[in-house]
């Protein structure tokens, strides 16, 4: 079996099994990494919940209980601040993001189609690498979305 630039197989003593790993990324994985990259992306984002999200809480907040309007002017002023070269995504992110990705600087990590939530995962698939996204709602809340890769 041919393997994309960077991936080994590696073998797990704790479950007797092989998997595959990135040397580059450091991304493990039980199932066969794609053979295309372009099948993969990478991104970061910044969350913003509110009180109708999937989960009204947070790292920041115990419980949140922003309307979805005041979550929205939340994200379009982080956009404005990002796209005026103000601050960074991540910088933003580490700070203010409802999401656990704020400790890597929103980073996700690569990620295939089918593990986010559709509206999110559509939105990455769409941006050139570089490009922030314009405003993103999902069960989750509404996202900024950059993608790394």
């Amino acid at each position: 079996m041919d393997l994309p630039a960077n991936w080994v197989i590696r073998h797990s003593r704790t479950y007797n099994k092989d998997y595959y790993f990135n040397t580059v990324t450091k991304e493990s994985r039980w199932d066969a990494p794609p053979a295309d990259d372009t099948e993969r992306v990478r991104a970061s984002h910044l969350l913003v919940k509110y009180i109708g999200s999937r989960r009204p809480s947070s790292w920041r907040e115990e419980n949140i209980t922003r309307s979805k309007e005041e979550a929205l002017d939340i994200i379009e002023e982080y956009q404005k601040r990002i796209e005026a070269g103000e601050d960074t995504l991540s910088a933003l992110a580490t700070n203010y993001s409802d999401c656990s990705s704020a400790k890597r600087g929103g980073d996700l990590g690569y990620f295939e189609r089918g593990q986010m939530q559709k509206p999110f995962e559509d939105a990455t698939f769409n941006l050139q690498v570089g490009e922030l996204s314009k405003p993103v709602w999902t069960d989750s809340g509404v996202h900024l979305i950059l993608r790394t890769a």
